[in-house]
């Protein structure tokens, strides 16, 4: 392996193009049986994948095949770049003949047997694909080599032996990538291991036959890139050459070991590295994302906590119970026509909930939001548990408007009925809360800010009764006046906080699989289980999670660690409202089984069909690589601060011959006025979330176009205040875009374990803020990037999200300022203080005219 310091232009340019014969087989390989992959005639991955149960005596052919064939795209990419370089330097060590009978001999078969017997000896038949099988049998002889040399490795203080690089590499990927094979990867490096301790010899063909093959089929003449057996790594067309030839290849190049680590952090061609790190790593976390419906990288849904037993009781709502539906249909229709007020229609319910023998009481409430008022009172009643000693409780909600102003004129007799139903039966552990809301929204974030005493006593008044720790809560939308064929199960949460799944599980369990209903999530009426559905349904749960607003009464519930979910039928179909409440009934019953709150299921999740979903631990690197860009550029930028401003060709080309040891010329960097601008944009952004959270509704337009006209123009005037009164350098406009860069990542980083979806947009959108840059002798490249910028502006993102979804920016405007007053979102405060502020100096440096360079070069100095 050649050095740093022998590495010159040319050569890094023509690497790929250099390749040896062997390696570049291989990678075309790879590419054609991926390509050939595309195709559904032929299933290549059934036919050449090393699968156990399936291999005998003409299935041979299987232990050479399937370290070509992939699973998909990204898996062909990630083991390419894995693969190459490692077997680039292995075949330009042992020559092109050794590398073909080594790795269609001994090097593929022995693992995949190893790894055949182990899986038929557990009993198991998992099929595996790729060449990271390779990659870990040349990691642990590139290991084992390297320890000979350099036996430990010293971090912080700690020597850690260098041959056991490759197991941390295992059990990194065993646990952050999807269905990788464990056994396959251990089987390879084992295997690597073996061969580094000298034993590769006995392994490889004789080198005199080899040789006489050469002669004979004049090998070296005829195939380019071939590297001889004799030639080694000094290959006659362009492999690069070792440091220690004369060793006859037994010796390892450490060209990265010792030395060269400090001559790569002084040479000034790695200051060009960092953009196209960023820029992968943006790529990389949107393709990510996009993998994620597919099977291999999302998984089936399962019961976690065993006491739910979910459809294992039988139901006995119905019969007599939908007369008295009607009845109380009656009771409601007649209130909904006639137009009562909130307390007539408590008033009239209470009187119902009273005469089964329930405890009722009232509660009022007050909240003020885009100038308009919303109040309100909540009616509930408490069933006690005979079986229980009021620890725990199970909330019944059903709101008399859902979030579309609709009626609930099925749901509010549905939960009368259910609440005369539930008193007749003595299995209950945990009492039955029946809550009656006015709306959906604020109704039902008072009570349970009540009820866990964190509400505001000159808003909302405090609960006259209440009972023990909520166990759980579901919330019956039923505004339709027919019979339906499907649930809707609604479960987004404020601020994209999520049920534990087990809750959302044992509702698809019961309605799917013991009543026979269909399920949807996200508004998806009709799911064909493929990829563009999944994608669909996922996105959409996305943008609802990004948002953070309540979707309904449930949403409430959440914040408090109170798992719950919305119900609304929907469609038409043959289920009447006593299937609807035999759901509600089944639900109960497993929530009344547990023992303990629900806790071994999944919190963080995105679900892409009722059936499939996505865990923490295989989405969050997306939104993780997304802001760590901004990190990444943050560093680039403030290393670049401290270079020359200037930096000639010449010295460049000759940095290879001059002293390696002389540190490089270092610049003193001004930083009051770069932390000043980005305190000042940060400063600035408290007015747009004022105003828009405190103005009245009907000021809300005007306002808002007031707004996108400042926005407009207030980076052009802030810049041309900093180029009249101050003149900033070049070094001072890369530290304001690196301070930025860095609260930015900073922000996101943290955000994405608690709002992933959030992270995730926010990042994307600001992903061009990376790469911008001042342009001081083109106004046009200013002003086309400063166009570029406002389309991705907040103000034009939200005024295009308007357009697309026909809603009205008042609507949104409105919507947001009742979320940030009732429910708490957060949503607003990281679109205007984290991302607005940083989309403002990305402005500002796209805008500005860096003064003159001979200032730097006087302040330059040796260090």
């Amino acid at each position: 392996m050649p050095s740093i310091t022998t590495f010159n232009t040319s050569r890094a340019r023509s690497y790929m193009v250099r390749l040896p014969l062997f390696t570049r087989l291989v990678l075309l390989a790879i590419l054609g049986f991926w390509l050939v992959g595309l195709q559904s005639v032929w299933d290549v991955r059934q036919w050449g994948a090393l699968i156990p149960k399936e291999m005998g005596l003409a299935t041979l052919y299987r232990m050479n095949t399937f370290p070509f064939i992939h699973l998909n795209v990204f898996h062909a990419v990630m083991n390419l770049l894995a693969i190459v370089p490692l077997l680039e330097r292995f075949e330009a060590e042992y020559g092109t003949l050794t590398c073909l009978g080594l790795f269609f001999g001994p090097l593929t078969t022995i693992p995949s047997i190893l790894y055949v017997l182990v899986e038929k000896g557990l009993g198991a038949n998992t099929a595996v694909m790729g060449a990271s099988m390779w990659v870990f049998t040349l990691l642990g002889l590139e290991a084992m080599r390297t320890y000979k040399l350099n036996p430990n490795l010293v971090i912080l203080g700690y020597s850690i032996p260098t041959w056991t690089t490759p197991i941390g590499i295992l059990f990194v990927i065993a646990v952050l990538v999807p269905n990788s094979s464990f056994l396959g990867h251990a089987a390879g490096l084992g295997v690597g291991y073996v061969a580094g301790f000298g034993l590769l010899k006995y392994l490889a063909p004789p080198e005199w036959a080899l040789r006489w093959i050469e002669g004979k089929l004049n090998l070296l003449g005829r195939l380019p890139h071939y590297v001889s057996v004799d030639q080694k790594t000094y290959g006659r067309f362009g492999v690069l050459p070792s440091s220690n030839s004369s060793t006859g290849g037994s010796g390892v190049g450490l060209g990265l070991v010792g030395t060269s680590a400090l001559a790569l952090r002084r040479d000034p061609r790695m200051l060009k590295v960092p953009p196209y790190i960023s820029l992968l790593c943006i790529l990389v976390g949107a393709v990510w994302l996009f993998l994620l419906p597919l099977n291999e990288y999302s998984r089936r849904t399962y019961i976690s906590e065993n006491a739910l037993l979910p459809g294992q009781v039988h139901t006995y709502f119905g019969g007599s119970d939908q007369n008295v539906f009607r009845a109380y249909k009656q009771e409601v229709n007649a209130l909904a026509e006639q137009g009562k007020s909130n307390t007539e229609i408590n008033g009239k319910l209470e009187e119902i909930v009273r005469g089964l023998g329930l405890k009722t009481a009232r509660q009022n409430f007050t909240y003020a939001a885009a100038g308009r008022t919303y109040q309100g009172e909540n009616l509930y009643a408490i069933l006690q548990a005979p079986r229980g000693d009021a620890t725990e409780a199970i909330v019944l909600v059903a709101a008399w408007e859902n979030v579309k102003k609709e009626v609930n004129r099925q749901g509010v007799p549905l939960t009368l009925t259910l609440a005369r139903y539930f008193k007749r039966w003595s299995l209950w552990s945990k009492d039955i809360i029946i809550l009656f809301s006015p709306d959906s929204i604020a109704g039902p974030q008072a009570w349970v800010d009540a009820y866990h005493d964190a509400h505001d006593t000159s808003r909302v008044a405090s609960l006259p009764i209440k009972s023990g720790a909520l166990q759980g809560a579901i919330a019956i939308d039923y505004a339709q006046e027919h019979r339906f064929q499907s649930i809707h199960v609604v479960y987004d949460g404020v601020n994209g906080q999520l049920p534990n799944l087990d809750l959302i599980n044992s509702v698809v369990n019961i309605a799917g699989g013991q009543m026979g209903m269909g399920v949807a999530l996200q508004e998806m009426w009709q799911h064909n289980d493929q990829y563009p559905d999944r994608l669909r349904t996922m996105l959409r749960g996305m943008l609802k999670q990004g948002l953070g607003l309540a979707s309904g009464p449930h949403s409430s519930f959440i914040p408090y660690h109170v798992d719950a979910v919305t119900l609304q039928p929907f469609g038409e179909g043959w289920q009447d409202e006593m299937a609807m409440g035999r759901v509600v009934e089944g639900t109960f019953r497993s929530l009344n089984n547990l023992l303990e709150h629900l806790h071994q299921s999944f919190f963080f999740y995105l679900l892409m069909q009722r059936e499939r979903f996505v865990s923490i631990g295989t989405y969050l690197p997306s939104a993780m690589l997304v802001a760590a860009n901004f990190t990444i550029m943050a560093i680039f930028l403030w290393m670049k601060s401290g270079q020359p401003a200037e930096t000639s060709t010449a010295d460049i080309k000759s940095g290879s011959e001059s002293d390696k040891s002389t540190p490089p010329p270092t610049v003193e960097r001004e930083l009051f006025l770069p932390i000043g601008v980005v305190i000042l944009c940060q400063t600035v952004s408290v007015i747009p979330l004022y105003l828009f959270n405190h103005v009245p509704e009907n000021t809300l337009t005007p306002l808002f176009g007031l707004f996108f006209l400042i926005n407009t123009i207030l980076p052009p005037i802030l810049s041309n205040l900093l180029t009249t009164f101050h003149r900033p350098t070049l070094q001072q406009y890369n530290l304001i875009k690196s301070f930025s860069l860095l609260l930015l990542g900073m922000f996101l980083s943290s955000l994405a374990t608690l709002n992933f979806s959030l992270a995730m947009i926010i990042g994307l959108l600001s992903a061009p803020l990376s790469f911008v840059k001042p342009f001081p002798n083109s106004a046009a490249a200013r002003a086309v990037c400063f166009a570029l910028l406002n389309a991705i502006s907040p103000a034009a993102v939200l005024l295009a999200g308007a357009a697309y979804w026909k809603l009205s920016v008042t609507t949104i405007l409105t919507e947001a300022a009742v979320a940030w007053h009732v429910s708490g979102t957060y949503s607003s405060v990281l679109v205007w203080c984290v991302w607005w502020p940083a989309w403002l100096a990305g402005c500002v440096t796209v805008l500005g005219r860096p003064g003159d360079k001979e200032e730097e070069k006087n302040k330059t100095k040796k260090a």
